[in-house]
Formats: structure tokens, sequence, C-alpha cells
């Protein structure tokens, strides 16, 4: 930090100075620069840095705990094949498409449950993931290719129609055979991964649009790897297998950092599917698989409150259901929510 303490007000975190904000959260140690990590070599490599007296829970973890649960068709992948398929794909991308470091790969899908293995490896590979929202207009999505001038472009067929067509660039079916294979190709034993560098570009992720034209922002791979090491340094010890209901769509920056958090922590992932939210879906998944905490960008104890009062049903696992989110605001209700007294809200920044 290249301003004294004294210089930085201490509610904001603001340095006149420097014109620059501080985190006012105790220092966590962060790998050296100049180690080369990706974002998804990180997570993975967060995942299996084990101890000695952690060797039984992390078999019990690779073998029976799943690692994502598609809650619409109620597919799963266990931590083992998670990571195998991001290997496997990894390898296909490279030696069936010729993809390279540097390059950007645009992905133009709903949520389901192989957008995660595709976005971990193009992360591993160097590939820029650059995902959008599959609900934007063929205008929208075109300005997009304009800021991001993509290589590649990932797309379920429901909304290949909305790619530019004047742009020539390779283009993967999702929902394809040849996708699905690309899954299941083993990999060489030898098979090296390009050497990238924390401070890489890894995510051009798109502004929403509502305070004018959609701009990219670009995150390095040295941003989540901060930001995993901060939850890896403040981890709390559960009695009880974490298992996150995702409803934030992981083309936004939240689900998106949110994945490789729950990847790196060994944390069970449950995805809604494609549609409209559907809030009494989302107890019934919660319900199902017996979910601890659900990530949104913003508060919304409100409906707990409803659900409580309408006579609906409890908790499944009773004091561990939590929101975890952006910091609320002033007007937001504080506390557990009637009808729950002993569940938890966490303020955070996402």
């Amino acid at each position: 930090m290249s301003s004294s303490s004294s210089s930085i007000d201490p509610k904001s975190g603001y340095c006149p100075a420097t014109k620059t904000f501080h985190s006012l959260r105790p220092p966590f140690p962060l790998p050296p620069l100049s180690e080369p990590h990706s974002a998804a070599s990180y997570s993975l490599s967060s995942l299996l840095s084990i101890t000695a007296q952690q060797q039984l829970l992390l078999q019990q973890l690779l073998l029976q705990q799943p690692a994502l649960i598609d809650s619409s068709t109620s597919a799963s992948l266990s931590f083992s094949d998670y990571v195998s398929r991001i290997h496997s794909l990894a390898h296909s991308l490279r030696s069936e498409l010729g993809l390279k470091k540097g390059q950007v790969a645009f992905i133009l899908s709903p949520t389901r449950i192989d957008v995660p293995i595709l976005y971990l490896s193009l992360l591993s590979l160097g590939v820029v993931v650059s995902p959008s929202n599959p609900l934007s207009s063929a205008s929208e999505i075109s300005h997009q290719f304009s800021l991001s001038r993509p290589s590649v472009a990932f797309v379920v067929s429901a909304y290949a129609h909305k790619l530019p067509p004047s742009t020539p660039l390779t283009t993967v079916v999702i929902d394809s055979q040849r996708f699905q294979s690309f899954l299941l190709n083993k990999p060489p034993t030898t098979n090296a991964l390009p050497l990238v560098l924390q401070p890489d570009p890894a995510a051009i992720l798109y502004s929403s649009g509502t305070t004018g034209r959609v701009k990219g922002a670009v995150l390095s791979h040295r941003n989540f790897v901060a930001l995993i090491a901060g939850y890896k340094h403040k981890n709390e010890e559960l009695d009880h297998h974490p298992v996150g209901l995702f409803t934030v769509p992981l083309f936004h920056v939240f689900g998106f950092f949110m994945l490789l958090r729950s990847l790196a922590l060994g944390q069970t992932t449950v995805l809604m599917g494609a549609g409209p939210f559907d809030f009494e879906g989302m107890l019934a998944a919660a319900e199902r698989y017996r979910v601890t905490y659900i990530p949104s960008p913003r508060p919304w104890s409100w409906p707990w409150r409803s659900r409580s009062s309408s006579g609906g049903s409890t908790s499944p696992r009773s004091g561990t259901w939590r929101a975890e989110g952006r910091r609320w605001g002033r007007r937001c209700p504080r506390g557990s929510p009637p009808g729950f007294p002993t569940s938890r809200s966490f303020r955070d920044t996402g």
C-alpha cells in the first residue's frame, strides 16, 4: 500500500492522496504475482491442496459428493468427473479447434451443467471467456462482438440465429454431439497446458446497458485468484457439506466468480435452469438437495417472510440457509426472517 494508513478513511477506505479505495478487511496472503496461475488452475489447486489429516475428507468429497447438479434435469457430476471433463474439454478445444492463449471465446447459453466445464477449460488454456445474456437481441450481441472480437463462439442451438452472420469465426453448438464428445476425449498424460500468468486477461463481461450502451469490462486471472484466496483465508469450519443453489445467471460477474469459489472450496453447486425465476421451484430445489446457502447479488429476505406467513415449509437444514451477496442497504431487513429464527444472512461484496 503506497499511502500511510493514517491517510485512509477508516469508514470508506478511500485515500485522497492516491484517489484509490482500499479494502478495510484484514490483509491475507496472495500468491506472488510472478507465479503462473490461471483462475482455473488456482481453483483446482485450492481444491486439491490438502494436509495429511484431510486425506479421508478429500477422498469422500471426490467420490461421494456431487460437484454440479442441474435442478431442472436432475443430472449431476461428481468432483472427479467435473475435473476430468475440464481437462478433456481443454485438450479437445486445443487439439480439435486449435484454440490458443489470448483468443476470445464468446459464449451464448442459458444456465446448464456443461457451462461451468466450458468456462474452466477455456480459462485453463488462457482463452478469454466472454459470456453474454442469451436474451440479448441480435443487435446487442453484434455490438458485443465489436467490443470483444471473438475468435470462436459457443452457443446453444436455440440462440445460434442471434450470432452476427457476417462475422467469420468458428462456431461450436454446445448441445451437439460434437461438443459432448469433446467432454469425453481422454487427454494424453503429457498434455501440457499453456503458461497463463496472473495479469493475463481472463474474462470480458458486459454491462447491463442501464447507463447507456453496453460496455465490456476485462477481468484478469489475478482478480479471480485474489477473490478465491480471500475466501480460502476466511473459510470457516462447518459441520455439514456446503451446498449452494445458484439462481444468479452464469454470465453475470457474481455467478461467474461463485462458480470458481465453489470449486476451490469443494462445495456442491446446484444450478437452476433457464427461464423466468420460479420462487416455489427454488424452494423445492433447496429442500430436495439440502441447500445450505443461496448466492444472491441483492437481498431478498422478503420471500422468506411471505413463505413463512403463508404456512410454507421450513428450512430442510435448520440454521444453515443463508443469502450471500453484495452489501445490503440501510433499509434492507436485518437479522433472521420470521419463521427462520436460526437462519443467517451474510453481507458481502460480490
